[in-house]
C-alpha cells in the first residue's frame, strides 16, 4: 500500500480512536445512513424503463406471451389485470418479432377477414354465414373503441329471403356490451350503439336493436327503444313529473314545506297504427267531364193484351203520337287521400295521478285553487284520459327534522371533537419534534464546548540559567616596563552551579520527547494532545 494510503487510513483511525462514545455513535449512524443512501440510489438508477408490450389480451395469450419471456429471461410486469405486459424498452421490438413468430397472440380472426378465406368451392349458406360474422366481428370492433366500453359482442338475425312469403320478416340484432370496472353507460351511449348497429345492417330499425350489459341490465329493448322496460320508463316519468311540480311549489311554499306523490300507467306493448282520410275541394275542377243526351219524337201503336191458349196474344192494344228525352252528365272531380303511419312506442302514458300535501304552517295565505292551477300545468295532466290532481293542506310531522337536526348537531359535535383531537396530536406531535431537535442542538453544543475546553499540559519547568558576572579582562601594558605596580581589585570567588534536580530533568526529557515527535508528524500530535485533555475532563 503506497505510504500516502496507509498515512491517511492511520490518520482517520488515530482520529476515530480519540472521538468519544457520542461522537462514534453519530459517526457511525451517518455513515449508515450515507451507505443506505447510496444504495437505493444506485438501484433507483439501475432500475430498467418498461413499456408496453401488448395489451388487451386474453387470458390464454398473456399465459403464452409470459412463458415465451420466461424462457428469455426477460422481466416483465402484468398490469391492467393481466391484460397488459410491461418489458424494459430496449426489449420490445425483439420480443413482439419473437411473438409474431410463433404466432402470438393467437385470438381468433374477426370482421372482414374472415372473407380472405373464403375458397371458390364454399357454398351459398357458407358465404352467407360468414358474411354475417364479418359484420358482427366490425360493429363489436367498432362499439370496443367507445369510451367505456371493454368488449362487446353483436348478434344478427337477418331473415333469409324467399319468394314464397309475401312479407319478409324484419331484421333484429342484440348487443352484449361489458363495461370498464365503475363505468356505467348513459343514455346517449346506449343511443349511439342502437344507432350506429341499425344504419350498418340494411332493413335494421333501431327499434329493433336490444343492448344489454355485463349485469344482466336491459339498456334498450326490441320495439321499445334505448328507455328500457315500462318499468323503468314508468320510474324515469313520475321521477321528472315529481320534480317539475316539486320545483314550482318550492316557490310558493318554501323548501321542505311540501310533497308529491306521482303514479303514472304506462304501456308495456308498442303498436303500429294507419289511418287513411278522404276529403274533396270545393272550389276545385272536376278531373274529367262527360254528358249524354237522348231524344226521341214520333207516331206509332203499341199492342197489348192478355196471352192466350197456346201462347196467342189476344189483340187489345192503342195507338197514337209519343217523345223520349234522357240527360245523363258524368263528372270525376279530384279527391284528397292522406295516409297516415303512426308508431305507438312502449311507456306512452295512459292515466296518472298526483298527490300533494301541502304544510299547514306554511300554507298562510295561499290560494288552494291557483296551487292546484299550477300543479296540473306544470305536470301536464289531460282530464280526458282521466288524470287526478289532489292538493290538500295538512300538518305536517316534525320528527323526522327534530331526528335530522339532532343528528346533524351530533355530526357537528363528532366532527368538532375529531378537529381539536386532531390539533393536539399535531401540537403533541411538532412539541416532540420540537423538544428532538433541542436536545439534538444542546448535544452538538455540549460536544464543541468539550472540544474547545483545553488543560495545560505539565511537561515540567524550563529552568533559565541567570549568566554570572565575569571578571573583566586585564588590559596588556605594551612598552616598557612600568616602575610602579597598578593595584586590581579583587576577583570573587565564582561559586559552584546548582544541580537540576530529578523532576526538571525528567520533564526537559519529556519536552524533547514532544518537541521530536511535533518535528516528525504535527497532526497526529495535536490530536494525540487532544485526546489526552478530552480525558482528563469530567463526565
Amino acid at each position: 500500500m503506497p505510504p500516502q494510503i496507509a498515512a491517511f487510513f492511520r490518520r482517520l483511525s488515530d482520529g476515530f480512536k480519540g472521538f468519544t462514545t457520542g461522537q462514534r455513535t453519530i459517526a457511525i449512524i451517518g455513515v449508515a445512513v450515507l451507505v443506505l443512501g447510496a444504495v437505493a440510489l444506485s438501484a433507483w438508477l439501475g432500475k430498467p424503463s418498461y413499456s408496453p408490450l401488448f395489451s388487451g389480451l386474453k387470458d390464454t395469450d398473456a399465459n403464452s406471451i409470459v412463458e415465451q419471456l420466461r424462457k428469455d429471461n426477460v422481466p416483465y410486469v402484468l398490469s391492467n389485470g393481466g391484460s397488459t405486459i410491461l418489458v424494459p424498452e430496449d426489449k420490445v421490438y425483439d420480443e413482439r418479432l419473437k411473438a409474431a413468430a410463433a404466432g402470438l397472440p393467437a385470438a381468433a380472426p374477426t370482421g372482414y377477414s374472415l372473407l380472405d378465406k373464403l375458397g371458390v368451392t364454399s357454398s351459398e349458406f357458407q358465404q352467407s354465414v360468414t358474411y354475417k360474422r364479418a359484420l358482427e366481428g366490425e360493429l363489436a370492433t367498432t362499439i370496443e373503441a367507445m369510451d367505456g366500453v371493454k368488449t362487446a359482442a353483436v348478434r344478427l338475425a337477418i331473415p333469409a329471403k324467399t319468394v314464397f312469403a309475401d312479407k319478409t320478416p324484419d331484421t333484429t340484432a342484440s348487443v352484449f356490451v361489458e363495461t370498464q370496472p365503475g363505468t356505467k353507460l348513459s343514455a346517449d351511449k346506449v343511443e349511439a350503439i342502437v344507432h350506429l348497429t341499425s344504419a350498418a345492417i340494411e332493413n335494421l330499425k333501431p327499434t329493433n336493436v336490444s343492448v344489454v350489459d355485463s349485469q344482466g341490465n336491459v339498456l334498450s329493448t326490441v320495439g321499445g327503444g334505448a328507455t328500457g322496460s315500462s318499468s323503468k320508463q314508468a320510474a324515469d316519468y313520475q321521477q321528472r313529473t315529481s320534480d317539475s311540480v316539486k320545483a314550482v311549489l318550492d316557490s310558493v311554499v318554501g323548501p321542505g314545506n311540501s310533497t308529491v306523490a306521482v303514479a303514472a300507467d304506462v304501456t308495456a306493448e308498442s303498436a303500429q297504427q294507419r289511418s287513411e282520410t278522404f276529403s274533396t275541394s270545393k272550389d276545385a275542377a272536376p278531373l274529367s267531364e262527360s254528358t249524354k243526351t237522348e231524344k226521341y219524337t214520333g207516331t206509332g201503336s203499341g199492342a197489348s193484351g192478355v196471352l192466350g191458349p197456346d201462347n196467342i196474344a189476344v189483340p187489345g192494344g192503342t195507338s197514337g203520337n209519343g217523345s223520349f228525352d234522357s240527360n245523363t252528365t258524368t263528372k270525376n272531380n279530384a279527391v284528397n287521400k292522406v295516409t297516415e303511419d303512426r308508431t305507438i312506442p312502449q311507456g306512452a302514458v295512459k292515466r296518472q295521478t298526483i298527490s300533494v300535501a301541502i304544510n299547514q304552517a306554511a300554507a298562510t295565505g295561499v290560494n288552494l285553487n291557483s296551487v292546484k292551477a299550477l300543479v296540473t300545468s306544470a305536470a301536464g295532466v289531460d282530464a280526458t284520459r282521466g288524470d287526478i290532481v289532489t292538493v290538500e293542506v295538512l300538518p305536517f310531522s316534525t320528527a323526522a327534522s327534530d331526528a335530522a337536526a339532532q343528528a346533524l348537531n351530533s355530526a357537528k359535535a363528532d366532527a368538532a371533537a375529531k378537529q381539536q383531537s386532531d390539533l393536539m396530536n399535531t401540537l403533541i406531535l411538532a412539541g416532540s419534534i420540537l423538544l428532538a431537535v433541542v436536545a439534538l442542538i444542546v448535544f452538538i453544543l455540549i460536544l464543541l464546548k468539550r472540544r474547545q475546553q483545553r488543560e495545560p499540559v505539565d511537561l515540567g519547568e524550563r529552568i533559565d540559567y541567570v549568566a554570572l558576572p565575569t571578571a573583566a579582562p586585564t588590559p596588556v601594558l605594551e612598552g616598557p616596563p612600568a616602575t610602579t605596580a597598578i593595584p586590581l581589585p579583587p576577583v570573587p570567588p565564582v561559586p559552584a552551579l546548582p544541580m537540576p534536580a530529578a523532576e526538571t530533568v525528567d520533564g526537559e526529557r519529556r519536552r524533547a520527547q514532544i518537541e521530536a515527535m511535533v518535528a516528525e508528524d504535527p497532526a497526529r500530535t495535536a490530536e494525540f494532545l487532544r485526546g489526552l485533555m478530552d480525558e482528563k475532563q469530567s463526565v
